[in-house]
């Protein structure tokens, strides 16, 4: 075991959350405005995920033409967020679009406002349990080696439930092929010509002409917003073989995803001169954009069926109000290219304005893990529904209730998240302005 080679032992947190994404920000806010002292552990160098690194250039899951669904932490992200953005910046469809260095700024000073420590350039590589469901303690790489850290309760913010499988928890990953979903490295483009810009169809520049020598591009997958002035950021490509579980499989598709970029860029100067002739790759993104990965066996695991009835439930802690949006695997591009599959026909229900569904909080709970609360896309759900959850403000959602239940299961002492009272969470919740029912 390797606590046994004498590696330092950190004890000074009761809360340690590990992954400083979306979920893993509002987890370390709501767990040290509760007055719990929290570490926050980020394997990268600045907080934020797939907003900041992964230059994500908009916003999802925050409505959905309706009322703010993801109130609470998440609106006052994206409040603090929309003082440092350029006044020009948004999508034809009216989704908010992101800066990804007032993005930073912004969950920097929110975290640490709260009074959460922040630990950056450190991986969660192990974890110690006592055999019976409780985790020990984590065993943490960085610059200084390997270290263990000790608390009373942890939150798997990873996106991955990483710490959940350190523990021997149970978990799922992906279809019945282990396939996952496309991913996508998104990226920015500087000194684009905006005047005409908002008439343009950029999934044109599929299909392609025969013999363009384009190697990457397998699709008309374009989504792209202005966030700076001459500056338009991208979610454009897929990229097939993605498993974010698998470090090979991540190097091989970040060299693929770069040479993606410059694909489509050239592609987009050929479809598009009058816009896109002068302009120039100003960056691709440090983080590769995975859309799926490990989903926990939970107390309760999100159906279809309860997305399709827009279900509430007693132990309600977060509502989504995002469509089913699964991006085809490899397999299932293989069947559109043989023409035994329409692109795009993966169920894609879409709610009215204002529609949403709960999210219990048995679904934050691994089964034989009763010190570690789980948020954010790796949260207990059949795939359809995580294709819906995995958005980043439904992240917010589900990473403020399980940080506020991670300082209630520390001030009542229990340390056991099975045995939470969830009436006082949910009132907790209600009195910080979340969005349940």
């Amino acid at each position: 075991m390797l606590l046994k080679k004498e590696l330092s032992l950190n004890e000074n947190y009761e809360v340690i959350v590990v992954g400083g994404g979306p979920s893993g920000c509002a987890a370390a806010i709501a767990s040290a405005r509760d007055g719990a002292k929290t570490l926050l552990i980020e394997s990268t160098y600045c907080l934020g995920g797939m907003g900041t690194n992964g230059l994500v250039p908009f916003w999802c899951g925050l409505d959905n033409g309706g009322p703010l669904c993801s109130t609470g932490i998440g609106k006052t992200v994206i409040e603090r967020a929309a003082t440092r953005l350029y006044k020009g910046a948004g999508t034809p469809w009216g989704h908010t679009a992101i800066d990804a260095e007032g993005l930073k700024l912004t969950y920097d000073e929110l975290v640490t406002e709260a009074g959460a420590d922040v630990l950056f350039g450190t991986q969660c590589v192990g974890a110690e349990t006592d055999g019976e469901g409780n985790v020990t303690a984590l065993i943490l790489a960085n610059k200084r080696g390997l270290n263990a850290y000790r608390a009373k309760v942890y939150v798997d913010t990873t996106g991955d439930a990483d710490l959940v499988a350190f523990a021997g928890g149970e978990y799922q990953l992906g279809d019945e092929l282990g396939e996952m979903q496309a991913g996508t490295l998104c990226f920015t483009l500087s000194n684009v010509h905006l005047e005409g810009y908002e008439k343009i169809n950029h999934t044109k520049i599929w299909p392609l002409p025969e013999g363009s020598g384009y190697r990457h591009i397998v699709d008309g997958h374009v989504v792209p917003a202005i966030i700076g002035e001459n500056a338009v950021g991208f979610n454009a490509g897929h990229l097939v073989t993605v498993d974010g579980t698998d470090p090979l499989s991540v190097s091989e598709n970040l060299l693929a995803g770069r040479q993606l970029a410059q694909e489509i860029v050239s592609r987009l100067k050929e479809c598009f001169p009058e816009q896109y002739a002068d302009a120039y790759l100003d960056r691709t993104a440090t983080v590769l954009g995975v859309r799926e990965g490990r989903r926990i066996r939970g107390l309760y695991t999100l159906t279809s069926e309860d997305y399709i009835a827009r279900r509430d439930f007693p132990d309600e802690i977060a509502r989504n109000c995002y469509n089913l949006d699964s991006h085809e695997t490899k397999t299932e591009r293989l069947l559109i290219a043989q023409g035994k599959k329409k692109a795009g026909s993966n169920e894609r229900i879409l709610y009215a304005p204002g529609e949403s569904h709960g999210i219990p909080y048995r679904s934050l709970l691994p089964e034989k893990l009763y010190n570690v609360i789980v948020a954010g896309r790796s949260i207990s759900a059949e795939r359809p529904v995580m294709g819906s959850i995995r958005v980043m403000g439904t992240c917010f959602s589900t990473g403020e209730a399980a940080g506020a239940a991670a300082a209630q299961a520390v001030r009542e002492g229990g340390y056991n998240f099975h045995l939470l009272n969830t009436d006082t969470l949910r009132a907790t919740l209600k009195r910080y302005g979340a969005n349940i029912h």
